[in-house]
């Protein structure tokens, strides 16, 4: 089997709450996302969804993703698509960096093998753990009472974990986590993630503030070094995120004792095959995470799932349902959230099939 075509399409996916924020004033009200399609000699077709949080979040960009296949495709015509290990490293050859770009690549393969082996790809991944994926909710950053308020309304829909987004103003923020966690019960669980936003001093504050609260911290400087500053100044359970992306600085922060559980984003890392790599190395050093990727939408969340349900449930913190956040659905068959939970399809592949009349004309196309 051989790899005929690549091609992508562009869709916007508008959100239902109308903008989501998180720190430093950052905003998203539509997200750019790239559907990657990836064609053999077989007939068989496999889709990848990339979509970054806007150009400010990590680095990568949505136009960036198009771009990047347009360098990258056309040195893949005739790989195998079924050699995944042996597909990443001619990736990585042909283009130094740029992750995100090959991530929707990647994704796309793995549809492929489970298609052309009648497996869902979570089986691939090591097997389905348990019935269900737990998720979380995140909450945009807003004043504490609002923040409070669509905590209690999510966890009407079946939620028990909440991410809620600081980053601020610390004297707020220490209002938004009181005002949450104080609404909270029993089993469920508060995350206060900063995405970077607080510089050391303001960290430490926050977390000697909220410091009688069951609360997880989350990314709360923007370098490494920072962050291990502030964990080694808090006994709050402890999540590394954006500064992790690769097996270099999980393995480091392993060894410094700087998290308890790790966020591993499938296109920060490059793909599924990559995000294996660090998923089970997380399992073997007995850490925590959060499976999930930037952002996207029905695709995305399918590879989400896959990932999720194929992880030793002991090591799933939590993960989450990005579709249910926009208005636009791009497959049907993709996992849907129930009661705060999600499955991974039981069909070959992802298990999903594309609605070609929402993802429009191709806006990549090589062969």
């Amino acid at each position: 089997m051989t790899i005929t075509r690549i091609f992508a399409h562009q869709v916007d996916l508008p959100l239902h709450e109308t903008t989501y924020k998180w720190s430093g004033g950052k905003s998203v009200t539509v997200f750019d996302s790239t559907i990657v399609g990836v064609e053999t000699d077989t007939g068989l077709i496999g889709y990848g969804e990339v979509c970054p949080l806007g150009p400010f979040y990590l680095p990568a960009y949505a136009a960036g993703v198009r771009a990047g296949l347009l360098e990258l495709g056309p040195l893949l015509i005739g790989e195998n698509p079924l050699e995944l290990g042996k597909l990443n490293h001619r990736m990585d050859a042909a283009l130094k960096g740029h992750p995100y770009v090959k991530s929707g690549i990647d994704i796309a393969c793995w549809d492929i093998l489970g298609k052309a082996t009648g497996l869902p790809v979570c089986t691939l991944l090591g097997g389905r753990y348990g019935e269900k994926v737990r998720l979380y909710r995140a909450i945009s950053q807003e004043d504490p009472e609002i923040m409070a308020a669509k905590v209690a309304g999510y966890r009407a829909e079946g939620y028990t974990r909440f991410q809620l987004k600081v980053g601020g103003d610390p004297d707020v923020d220490i209002a938004r986590i009181r005002a949450v966690r104080s609404i909270l019960k029993g089993g469920e669980r508060l995350v206060a993630d900063a995405n970077t936003g607080w510089t050391q001093h303001e960290a430490v504050r926050v977390v000697r503030a909220v410091r009688d609260l069951d609360v997880y911290i989350e990314q709360p400087c923007l370098t490494y070094e920072e962050c291990l500053a502030v964990r080694r100044q808090t006994d709050h359970p402890f999540i590394l995120d954006e500064n992790v992306d690769g097996l270099d600085l999980l393995l480091r922060a392993k060894a410094d004792l700087a998290m308890d559980v790790v966020n591993l984003k499938i296109s920060k890392l490059g793909g599924l095959t990559k995000t294996k790599q660090a998923r089970d190395l997380c399992v073997s050093m007995g850490i925590a995470m959060t499976l999930e990727d930037s952002w996207g939408g029905d695709i995305t969340t399918a590879a989400i799932a896959h990932l999720a349900h194929s992880t030793p449930e002991a090591y799933r913190f939590t993960s989450t349902d990005f579709n249910s956040y926009v208005t636009v659905s791009t497959a049907e068959g993709a996992p849907q959230r129930v009661d705060g939970y999600m499955e991974a399809p039981n069909r070959p592949g992802l298990g999903f099939t594309p609605r070609m009349e929402v993802l429009g004309p191709r806006v990549v196309d090589i062969h």
